[in-house]
């Protein structure tokens, strides 16, 4: 699918709140509310859009200690990786997941209640799994751009 720059804009709108109505849309973009109604359909379709969901606010949830993990393999057989990922991807306090080159194998973005909750993590969790070898925690301090 080609996306021209109408398209761009419509999807930066989407992306910013979901919740729009078409007509809002339609209006901000200039076009017919069917034409904005197709051409989110065709987006889905074409696999553009994913998904839509909510964007939650961690604080009020009472997630406050946030950090990225660094961690590095000691094996990358088939099935230690399926292992470890089957792991990680499965425990909520893992927000994101990504394998990564250079020095980690594995960044992972975690949030818990406090620095005590992430150490439990780490050391019922994380440290217990046979395919990591370590972990380097860098904590973030603020959001900047989310």
């Amino acid at each position: 699918m080609q996306i021209d720059e109408r398209d761009r804009r419509l999807l930066y709108l989407l992306e910013r709140d979901s919740r729009r109505s078409h007509a809002d849309l339609a209006a901000e973009l200039g076009m017919s509310t069917s034409a904005c109604w197709r051409r989110i359909k065709a987006l889905e379709e074409a696999g553009v859009i994913e998904r839509y969901g909510a964007v939650l606010n961690p604080d009020r949830m009472g997630l406050a200690f946030h950090a990225v993990v660094h961690v590095q393999l000691t094996r990358h057989d088939r099935q230690a990786l399926k292992a470890f990922l089957a792991s990680v991807t499965a425990r909520d306090e893992v927000r994101e997941c990504y394998a990564t080159t250079g020095a980690a194998d594995y960044h992972l973005r975690v949030r818990t209640t406090d620095i005590a909750a992430y150490n439990r993590f780490l050391e019922d969790f994380l440290f217990t799994l046979p395919a990591v070898r370590s972990a380097q925690t860098n904590v973030i301090l603020r959001d900047l751009k989310r």
